[in-house]
């Protein structure tokens, strides 16, 4: 009996260590850019728009907006965490995306925007100093969740 359980057992190993738990890769700079951009079917003044009016829907507070560039940045509201050990330290832990937006008119009829998220996360110690990690959103249902909310904007913005 002992043979049939060490049989299983080293069966049960080998499958268990053939299993890859493997992080998927980041992606690239071209996968990134598709994840991140989208063309509609609008002028440039519509998409620039609809892009800050999703953003203030969505929470975040414009920080800057110029339509002749189409360049947007906004940051969400911080959410600030300070567990008890972090008071007992004098620390705390303030967390925040940054979101950026360039919207162009490509062709007649067509404007592109791509944007970017960033979160944002701050460390501030007992004798001031900060710590400061920043990394970038790369997961795609992100952005389809901001470019449909854009596309929903867009058709009503266009009257149809």
């Amino acid at each position: 009996m002992s043979t049939v359980k060490t049989v299983l057992f080293l069966l049960a190993t080998i499958t268990i260590a053939s299993c890859n738990y493997s992080v998927p890769p980041a992606p690239n700079p071209l996968e990134l850019q598709l994840i991140q951009s989208r063309e509609f079917e609008t002028t440039k003044d519509i998409a620039f728009a609809s892009t800050v009016s999703v953003f203030q829907d969505l929470g975040y507070i414009i920080e800057g907006a110029d339509k002749d560039t189409g360049f947007i940045t906004a940051k969400s509201t911080t959410a600030n965490s300070t567990s008890f050990l972090s008071a007992l330290n004098s620390s705390s832990v303030n967390t925040y995306t940054k979101a950026t937006a360039f919207v162009e008119q490509m062709r007649k009829g067509i404007a592109r925007i791509r944007l970017n998220f960033v979160i944002t996360s701050s460390m501030s110690g007992p004798y001031g100093q900060i710590n400061t990690n920043d990394s970038a959103v790369v997961d795609p249902q992100t952005y389809n969740v901001a470019f449909d909310k854009i596309s929903d904007t867009v058709f009503i913005r266009q009257g149809n």
